[in-house]
């Protein structure tokens, strides 16, 4: 048996985002992929009305194009268990999964699964998180919904649905909020769930505990091409003298969320021993509201570069790349969290360096 790992993408989006319109296109291409769709619920409306086969009172779903698709009965963990024993048995064949949350799921548990249990870390790989937001309705529902600024924090990709149907300032002053949210996720508009596979698939945008490269600009602009407004914004995220608000009069200041960002610089190398202990510290105390935090540091005594990250209590790290002979050794981290202590963290971490 292969010991290749299953992917596994996580779709999620407050109702009415379109992840159901996004996943038909997806499983509606010529991509010769076969593909298990995970719901957490069956909605008024199947995925494909093209259906061939349902077994075990409508748990299993066999589709023309060879996906198939399935409720969860009990919880996820049992179902990928079961799903994985089925294709190992050659009773399923999928090469990959996508699990489609209910519109007001909280991704974090869903993203946990992955690494809390041994059967199903051993059998799958937590591609990444997917997010839909309605560029129509996401203001009201980002201002009265947690659950959808931690789907947007989740996010390891962002689409922005409907935005031919709202006003092209309201679209770029979403933007602006989401990646006051979440910096770190790079966002496209889409219509009608036209996306590219590869934009959807295999991004490997979530690998906790797993050796990967980071893009040493991660950090920085993930799209180009935007107003001045986002330039000033996200230097004056990154400045350790003023706090998450500096004061600029643009208009996203009205936007007070949850959930924000935060990014720590520093040039200093870090010490390992103290570092781990103010990490180990920070997660046990502030663990259920870290959604996603993740960096590339310079540690004392290790001539690569060493990557971390995490989601909530589970945090990994593992060495990269050496440093260039000409890069800036330089620490990059961003916490995206709900009401985080920011200057806690930063003090902490500033201990945590080499003096």
């Amino acid at each position: 048996m292969s010991s290749v790992l299953i992917p596994a993408t996580i779709l999620t989006g407050f109702l009415g985002s379109g992840k159901t319109t996004l996943l038909k296109r997806v499983l509606g291409e010529a991509h010769g992929s076969r593909i298990a769709v995970i719901e957490n619920e069956f909605g008024e409306e199947n995925i494909d009305n093209d259906i061939l086969v349902q077994e075990r009172g409508e748990q299993i779903v066999q589709m023309s194009n060879g996906c198939i698709c399935c409720t969860i009965r009990d919880d996820l963990r049992a179902t990928l268990s079961d799903l994985a024993a089925r294709r190992r048995r050659g009773e399923l064949l999928f090469d990959r999964v996508i699990i489609e949350t209910t519109g007001v799921a909280d991704p974090g548990p869903v993203a946990q699964t992955f690494f809390m249990d041994d059967d199903i870390a051993s059998q799958y790989l937590l591609d990444s998180i997917v997010t839909l937001v309605d560029a129509v309705h996401a203001g009201q529902q980002l201002d009265t919904r947690l659950e959808a600024q931690r789907q947007v924090g989740f996010a390891d990709r962002i689409f922005i649905s409907k935005s031919d149907l709202a006003e092209p300032a309201a679209v770029a002053e979403l933007q602006q909020r989401l990646r006051r949210m979440n910096p770190r996720a790079p966002q496209q508009l889409v219509h009608f769930g036209e996306v590219p596979l590869r934009e959807v698939l295999d991004l490997r945008g979530f690998n906790l505990n797993a050796r990967l490269e980071i893009d040493p600009e991660f950090l920085h602009e993930q799209e180009h091409g935007h107003d001045h407004d986002h330039e000033h914004d996200h230097a004056c995220e990154q400045d350790h003298e003023h706090g998450p608000h500096c004061g600029h009069h643009h208009h996203h200041h009205h936007h007070d969320d949850d959930v924000k960002s935060f990014v720590f610089r520093a040039s200093q190398p870090f010490d390992p021993a103290r570092l781990e202990e103010f990490l180990g510290t920070i997660v046990q105390i502030y663990g259920p509201r870290m959604l996603r935090y993740k960096g590339v540091l310079n540690m004392k005594g290790i001539d690569r570069k060493v990557v971390f990250q995490g989601v909530h209590q589970l945090m990994g790290s593992d060495l990269a790349a050496a440093w260039g002979p000409q890069e800036a050794r330089e620490s990059r981290m961003v916490f995206i969290g709900i009401d985080l202590p920011r200057d806690i963290i930063e003090q902490g971490l500033r201990q945590a360096l080499v003096a």
